[in-house]
């Protein structure tokens, strides 16, 4: 389907844009300046229902599973991060099967906008106070609180989920990364999967 990784980051990002207001704006602005949005995405998240089926595709694309954080485990749902260097590392969730993925957004949202999108991308920040203060002063609102504490390796933020058809579509994420921290905290990634239930 895609002959690279350039091509398949252009259509999905293009695509992430066209569904999400938020990250359009703020493409448009770092257009503006040449700054772009690619340089800027730490990482891009697609929802499935089978992360190894999902993953050929990329796997496909010269990425690879990061094995130093192996699988990473949640409440009621599991993920799987690929990295290929100069890229944004992809990561690739779903809900457990059975019992134990009970609750899990995931499913739903596979359900109702497959896996042939990002759910979001989550871009880098400096200050990520600054961050939101800007979106609010553009009338993007955040979802709860910040997930870590300041001066911690990894904080993050969701914007509001954007609708689709009346359910929870895209959201665009800030970050900030201290002290070289590259992976996917698991305390984060549950508490942002948290704010985005509607």
């Amino acid at each position: 389907m895609f002959k690279d990784a350039d091509q398949f980051f252009a259509s999905y990002i293009q695509r992430f844009l066209e569904e999400n207001q938020a990250a359009r704006d703020l493409a448009e602005r770092l257009r503006l300046c040449g700054v772009g949005l690619m340089p800027l995405v730490d990482h891009c998240t697609l929802r499935t229902h089978d992360v190894d089926l999902r993953a050929r595709q990329v796997l496909g694309l010269g990425f690879r599973q990061d094995e130093a954080l192996g699988v990473l485990e949640f409440e009621n749902w599991w993920a799987k991060v690929y990295r290929r260097p100069g890229y944004p590392a992809l990561f690739i969730d779903q809900a457990f099967a059975g019992e134990r993925g009970r609750g899990s957004l995931i499913p739903q949202w596979v359900d109702a906008h497959g896996d042939q999108r990002f759910h979001h991308i989550a871009v880098l920040v400096e200050d990520i106070e600054a961050g939101i203060k800007t979106l609010k002063a553009r009338g993007i609102e955040c979802t709860g609180d910040i997930v870590g504490k300041r001066g911690s390796d990894l904080r993050q933020i969701f914007t509001r989920p954007e609708k689709k058809d009346g359910e929870p579509f895209t959201v665009l994420e800030l970050i900030e990364r201290h002290n070289g921290y590259s992976g996917f905290l698991p305390p984060q990634a549950e508490g942002l999967m948290k704010s985005t239930r509607e």
